[in-house]
């Protein structure tokens, strides 16, 4: 009978983008050659990101600072709504300002990002077949990153509002065969120096 074994994600938002997202910034592509840098002696077996350019260019800028690990398209690790909660899934006292914030949220949209979510979870998440961990990193959008964290800590699904992450930062979380999913680190930015962290952050979240 074939075991299962542990599997290592690491979560990277994409460098610091350009005004109109279409490509990184100076400081962005910086973030993401450091990343690459940080993840050197990591035994990491792929390289996932989502399709829009600025998390391509962050995968192609980091995969180039490893050593032969292949990197690969996916439309699973965009940047999507992955679920569009109703009012009586929010706390009363900020109902209003999640539901503005998500008010031109179509629902073609919110059914593409919900599919492309549970998607996200089967490819990414778990355990997985053999004796051998696997490391994999997906380079995405914010609010993958917030919706896996959420997942992982078994919180409601209304919950990946509200978790922020910064470009280029490292979050990772272990699945393990008979142990719930551990988030390791969240929002790691000891690989950037002081002025290239907390960018993608609103200012007030910054210390």
């Amino acid at each position: 009978m074939m075991s299962d074994a542990p599997r290592w994600l690491y979560l990277a938002r994409h460098g610091e983008a350009t005004a109109d997202e279409t490509a990184l910034t100076a400081n962005g592509r910086r973030q993401a050659v450091l990343l690459g840098r940080r993840l050197r002696d990591v035994p990491l077996s792929a390289v996932h990101h989502g399709p829009l350019p600025r998390a391509e260019e962050t995968a192609a800028l980091l995969t180039a600072e490893l050593d032969g690990v292949p990197a690969h398209r996916s439309e699973a690790a965009g940047d999507y709504i992955p679920h569009l909660p109703r009012r009586e899934e929010l706390q009363p006292d900020s109902a209003d300002a999640l539901l503005a914030f998500l008010a031109e949220v179509t629902e073609e949209e919110a059914r593409l990002g919900s599919a492309l979510a549970r998607e996200a979870q089967a490819r990414f998440t778990g355990t997985v077949t053999g004796d051998t961990p696997r490391h994999e990193l997906v380079v995405t959008h914010n609010f993958l990153i917030g919706w896996l964290v959420r997942a992982a800590l078994d919180a409601p699904p209304s919950r990946w509002l509200g978790l922020n992450f910064a470009n280029a930062a490292l979050t990772v979380i272990r699945y393990a065969p008979d142990r719930p999913p551990i988030v390791v680190c969240a929002n790691d930015m000891r690989h950037l120096p002081d002025e290239l962290r907390w960018t993608g952050f609103p200012p007030e979240y910054r210390f």
